[in-house]
């Protein structure tokens, strides 16, 4: 049984979410973000804010639960700092109940989804990203100025304070470059990246 905890401005919008989870024989809605253990955090979010997505974020990572998010038409940079900072399916408000449902279910089995319209923005958007950085297609601008930072030894809360952002979306940042540099500490990521021109000494 997966447990889908509901975030939505409006009371209607979160009382037809409820519903819909509750018609599927293999969810469980779970009433009151605070009430119990959920697998899947279903937000609906009336105008995109890059801002608003480390507070979700948080939210989820006390309960270990995916990010499924039910946004209006969103550019292209907001849907790719929202799948590098974590969101596991991003659909638009109008979607189906078919479709909600399954975006749920594969956001609870580690799967991205996104919605067919969503492709070709994020596409170019992940090109133009990669740009700057031709020795290190892998990783993101943000990516790289927290690789910066580390290689002067600061914290990740002084990291997320020098750049803005939460502790949370720092840590999530620190693991996506360790993985992507194919290193098992700060210090070889660090090592990595100065080989790669990205740290310069």
């Amino acid at each position: 049984m997966i447990r889908v905890a509901i975030v939505a401005a409006s009371e209607i919008v979160r009382a037809g979410l409820t519903t819909l989870i509750r018609s599927s024989a293999d969810m469980e809605p779970v009433v009151g973000l605070e009430a119990g253990q959920f697998e899947v955090l279903l937000a609906e979010i009336d105008q995109p804010d890059p801002d608003s997505l480390p507070d979700l974020l948080d939210l989820a990572e006390r309960q270990q639960a995916a990010v499924v998010l039910l946004a209006e038409a969103a550019e292209e940079r907001w849907i790719a700092e929202a799948l590098r900072l974590g969101v596991r399916a991003i659909l638009p408000r109008e979607s189906g109940a078919a479709e909600i449902i399954a975006a749920v279910a594969s956001a609870a089995a580690g799967l991205i989804v996104l919605h067919p319209q969503s492709l070709p923005a994020i596409m170019p958007a992940a090109s133009s990203a990669a740009a700057p950085a031709p020795l290190a297609e892998e990783l993101s601008a943000r990516e790289i100025e927290v690789l910066r930072l580390m290689a002067e030894g600061l914290s990740n809360k002084l990291i997320a304070w020098r750049l803005g952002i939460s502790e949370h979306t720092v840590k999530f940042h620190a693991g996506s470059i360790l993985a992507e540099l194919n290193a098992a500490s700060r210090t070889e990521a660090v090592t990595a990246g100065i080989r790669r021109g990205l740290i310069l000494l």
